[in-house]
């Protein structure tokens, strides 16, 4: 990706430098000459432009819209068979590392203790969880609210800190996500919960 980047930059200049230096002739008056984008090709100059982008938008046809919403519960259907075990072993493990914490209140010996429970979490699922597609993701952590009452963002404030949280939480904004999921199964996660309940039929 970086390659094609700087690949980019570069033709971008060229084109800005070949622009910058055309030269008009004197003896033309100031509107008998366009200035156009050029480019090389095999020893040879051409002229060339650049057309802007044109979004051709239609209504879909009942069928058509039928089979968008098919494809769309399937595609939420498997990341949620996918990242559900994650999300149940999450709020086990959450639950038990507060239980912990209420006897716990040397703050060296919170952080110890912490730290132990985070080595041990990366050990389990790394592996797994670093193949999730970032679609995968957000649904993990929706279900991660769904399981403990809290979200990734407060789960991660309460263990690591502020600073932490937000970090992480900066670095997700970038990537188009956000640790701050909530879950509201009557409304916009009311399908999702509809094949979380037909998911935990299985885990009984």
């Amino acid at each position: 990706m970086f390659r094609y980047a700087i690949h980019f930059i570069i033709l971008t200049f060229l084109c800005v430098v070949n622009t910058s230096t055309a030269q008009t002739s004197p003896a033309l008056g100031p509107n008998d000459t366009i200035t156009v984008f050029q480019f090389y090709y095999k020893g040879d100059s051409i002229p060339g432009g650049y057309l802007p982008e044109v979004f051709v938008y239609g209504k879909l046809s009942a069928q058509q819209y039928q089979a968008y919403k098919e494809q769309e519960w399937t595609r939420l259907r498997n990341a949620i068979y996918v990242t559900y075990p994650y999300a149940k072993k999450a709020s086990i493990v959450f639950n038990d590392i507060n239980t912990h914490l209420q006897n716990i209140t040397d703050n060296t010996k919170r952080k110890k203790y912490i730290k132990s429970r985070e080595n041990e979490l990366r050990k389990e699922f790394t592996s797994k969880i670093i193949d999730l597609s970032i679609y995968q993701g957000k649904v993990l952590m929706k279900l991660v609210y769904r399981e403990t009452g809290s979200n990734c963002y407060e789960i991660i404030k309460e263990l690591k800190g502020g600073f932490t949280a937000s970090f992480w939480q900066t670095i997700l904004f970038f990537a188009g996500t956000s640790l701050k999921q909530n879950y509201d199964p009557a409304g916009a996660d009311k399908d999702m919960e509809t094949i979380v309940l037909e998911v935990e039929r299985m885990y009984r």
